[in-house]
């Protein structure tokens, strides 16, 4: 695991670390924080689409407030639920946060599990026509009717690459390639190829945790969800429910877990219901960030809960840093 990386050299580093739902990034990227100082310090830039959101804490298992005084956080609680946060929106402020980092000469360590802003941000995200109420409103209608596989099934016939990444039910996606198809008859996939991204600005040390059994790690991810549930959760939803002015029209509530108890705030669904879908649906994603973990290149996988693995990361990075 020696990178052969100078921190200080130009370009400059940015750490990533990444992995499935569950996988202990965040109290890796805590320990490895501490591990690193005094000769390196670091910050963390979130790489999560649900920590942007103010109020959602429990189920995306938000760092607390006294890790983020141990070490700085960005890209936490930037956001409303009522209000969007794009791949685009992720690619500014992720850029922003870490020339401001390296500019205070430290290390930023990007830390999440989100593939697409992860994507984005190292391979490129080009501009793409704005969003279109109108036709999104037209899209919602469609999916109501026939539901969201059969408007899948549509987006394989324009856009089989598109297609092939996006989940059957993948509500937030599959409108989003369609809208930008039908605004400008170019594929979302060949948009997204047009864009550069960040890989030749920095010198990257990207490093993902991955689970050793999968019947061991489903059982983990089924007593995490129940842990939270514990934790209040659940209150935590019905929180957003009583606010008023949220749907699941809106990404924040879409998200794994809220999703699932949004349906019981609503008499859809019994709690027992609601839970057995969030734990499926988290089994599901986790799946979904495997398989882009394992296709991507240039990314050390790193076994989940190892022991040793703080000290051995570490010194992988510390060896970088000397080189």
């Amino acid at each position: 695991m020696n990178v052969g990386v100078n921190v200080n050299a130009a370009p400059p580093t940015v750490l990533l670390l990444t992995g499935p739902t569950g996988s202990g990034k965040s109290e890796l990227a805590l320990q490895l924080a501490d591990a690193l100082q005094p000769q390196l310090a670091v910050e963390i830039i979130s790489a999560d689409s649900v920590l942007v959101y103010r109020g959602m804490d429990i189920g995306s298992a938000k760092p607390s407030m006294q890790a983020r005084a141990r070490v700085p956080h960005h890209l936490i609680d930037i956001r409303d639920p009522a209000h969007s946060y794009s791949a685009g929106d992720f690619v500014r402020d992720a850029r922003a946060a870490i020339e401001d980092i390296h500019r205070r000469g430290r290390l930023p360590l990007l830390v999440g599990g989100t593939m697409l802003y992860l994507r984005a941000l190292y391979d490129g995200l080009a501009p793409m026509p704005p969003a279109s109420l109108e036709l999104r409103r037209e899209l919602n209608a469609q999916a109501a009717l026939a539901g969201w596989p059969a408007l899948h099934a549509e987006l394989a016939q324009v856009d089989a690459a598109a297609a092939a990444r996006i989940a059957r039910n993948d509500a937030q996606r599959i409108q989003r390639a369609l809208e930008v198809h039908r605004l400008t008859g170019v594929p979302i996939s060949l948009w997204q190829r047009r864009g550069g991204g960040t890989r030749a600005d920095y010198r990257w040390l990207r490093y993902a945790l991955v689970p050793a059994e999968r019947g061991e790690w489903n059982r983990h991810l089924a007593a995490r969800f129940e842990a939270m549930l514990r934790a209040g959760l659940l209150q935590e939803v019905q929180a957003l429910y009583a606010r008023g002015d949220l749907d699941q029209r809106h990404a924040a509530v879409r998200a794994v877990g809220y999703r699932q108890l949004w349906r019981y705030c609503e008499g859809a669904s019994s709690l027992g219901e609601a839970t057995q879908r969030a734990i499926i649906a988290t089994r599901q994603l986790a799946k979904r960030q495997l398989t882009w973990l394992r296709r991507e290149p240039a990314v050390t996988l790193l076994p989940a809960h190892a022991v040793g693995l703080v000290a051995m990361v570490a010194r992988s990075i510390q060896e970088a840093a000397r080189a």
